[in-house]
């Protein structure tokens, strides 16, 4: 357990993960970053930088607008409790601000900036990184990112409080903000500020969630239309947590197994560990697909009671299509997690490979260990977003030198209490806002949904997701308003050149086909 809590909080820095635990006791600490006080002694007022720009993008030269800062929500009484920040990016010379679009977008953890997506695909800067491998030691290479939407699609970067420059204010405590319906609430609450001081309510609107984000976005989604009178055009979900009773194994619930495996075979498939290897993952997962929902899920719903010539007939095909052994399996009555298969898959090799994204490997710190002992993802990228996105924040944004920007915060307590939309008030036995996007989808017939996933990521697995979509209670119609693209990359698709193009292609598409409908 301690192994895979390590592993989970090393995946919050990179705001890439959901917890897998809801109580206090397990969440991890770094002492090198804690969270801001609840209050503040400097005068509750907004702050900005404006700043302007070009980059080539997509080919042609742009010209924008950055603007830094954050704005102070209030509550009914107007007593300031929280400054919230973001980065907005608007293009220069648009008269007609109802037929630009504008997309606001977040990261996950719960806990984590926005950094990842800011510097890794949205902004029109990145940060350049080795796929595969280890980020160049410094200085950071911040260039024109060809790949971001802005030419389309106005941008602005959130940061929830708790993360980047937001935080409590006044008597407003972390609590207050820091669980899925208080964070949709106050998120809930920046949009309609923003949309409102900037003259967007014409504006087609899109909500772009990753990781947690997802969680997050499905449920703004239903709460802004519900509570706030705004529709959105388009929910983009980027490897999206939408739902604990799919999107975890290894704590006591079999279906996350089931979601887990296929993606466990895409690893050995990258790494050439498959016997008769199949010529691409697509065909692959179709086969091992079929399996893990079939016979892998009927034999794990007979419990610790399956006959032994049973469980040993599956455990030989979980080894076949991992290539692990028949024995790891038994041993493991078939239930292995995915910190453990990481850490078992080049055992032999004295190597790991990663949970955000699996075709990275690296040195096993302690090859006995049962768990991985550390993510080889996350010291090859995580270092060079961090500086990359500081340095562009204080040199070319011209803002924050005085103020400690939150990249991640590890000790958050997070609130996973959910009220289902239309239940009454019943919370969700487990934290899921798949009946919130039911819900919108329903109401809002001008609704469409981007599912953008990645084929080794072991963060949020793709067969969760599509069980998830699956599961909304949503009718044919609404149904077709849902698309879904697979990468050839894990979590953050993002570090690989051809998957930046695609997603690129797949998310201009989107919107230029739904800002009109």
């Amino acid at each position: 357990m301690r192994g895979l809590i390590a592993t989970l909080a090393l995946a919050v820095l990179l705001g890439v993960a959901p917890a897998t635990t809801w109580s206090k006791d397990e969440t991890a600490t770094d002492p090198a970053e804690k969270a801001q006080p609840a209050t503040d002694a400097k005068p509750a007022v907004p702050a900005s930088s404006v700043t302007r720009h070009q980059a080539i993008i997509d080919g042609r030269t742009i010209k924008y607008t950055a603007t830094v800062g954050w704005f102070i929500l209030k509550d009914p009484k107007d007593n300031p409790i929280a400054r919230f920040g973001y980065t907005a990016y608007t293009l220069d010379g648009v008269k007609d601000l109802a037929q630009r679009p504008v997309t606001f977008v977040f990261n996950g953890g719960p806990g984590s900036s926005s950094i990842w997506l800011h510097m890794g695909i949205m902004g029109p800067r990145r940060v350049v990184v080795n796929d595969g491998g280890y980020a160049p030691p410094p200085p950071s290479q911040v260039v024109d990112n060809p790949f971001s939407p802005l030419d389309v699609t106005d941008i602005v970067m959130i940061d929830p409080v708790g993360t980047g420059f937001s935080k409590p204010l006044g008597d407003a405590k972390p609590a207050d903000f820091h669980g899925v319906d208080e964070d949709i609430r106050s998120v809930a609450q920046f949009i309609k500020r923003f949309v409102s001081e900037n003259g967007r309510w014409g504006s087609p609107k899109y909500v772009l969630g990753e990781s947690y984000g997802g969680m997050r976005g499905a449920g703004l989604a239903y709460y802004l239309q519900a509570n706030m009178g705004m529709n959105l055009n388009g929910l983009v979900l980027v490897s999206p947590f939408l739902n604990a009773a799919t999107g975890i194994d290894g704590e006591g619930m079999d279906l996350g197994h089931v979601t887990y495996f296929p993606t466990l075979a895409a690893t050995a498939w990258y790494h050439g560990l498959v016997a008769d290897k199949p010529a691409t993952v697509q065909e692959y997962m179709r086969e091992v697909e079929q399996f893990a929902r079939t016979e892998y899920a009927a034999a794990l719903e007979r419990g610790f009671v399956i006959p032994e010539a049973e469980k040993k007939a599956v455990a030989a095909k979980l080894a076949r299509f991992t290539g692990t052994t028949p024995g790891f399996w038994e041993r493991a009555d078939l239930r292995v997690s995915h910190p453990q298969f990481l850490q078992e898959l080049m055992r032999n090799d004295r190597q790991i490979a990663g949970r955000i994204d699996s075709r990275f490997i690296g040195p096993a710190l302690n090859p006995l260990a049962e768990d991985m002992d550390y993510d080889p993802f996350f010291p090859s990228v995580g270092p060079a977003y961090t500086s990359a996105f500081l340095g562009y924040l204080h040199d070319e944004l011209k803002f924050g030198r005085d103020e400690e920007y939150m990249v991640s915060a590890f000790d958050i307590d997070w609130s996973w209490k959910h009220k289902v939309p239309g239940k009454g008030g019943w919370m969700s036995p487990v934290p899921t806002t798949v009946p919130d996007l039911a819900a919108a989808m329903t109401m809002n017939p001008g609704l469409h949904v981007l599912v953008q996933q990645g084929w080794y990521d072991l963060a949020t697995p793709y067969l969760a997701t599509r069980m998830d979509l699956e599961h909304l209670d949503i009718t044919p119609e609404a149904r077709k308003r849902i698309q879904v693209e697979h990468y050839d990359a894990g979590h953050m698709m993002y570090v690989h050149e051809p998957s930046m193009q695609k997603f690129r292609d797949d998310l201009v598409g989107f919107i230029r086909a739904t800002d009109r409908i």
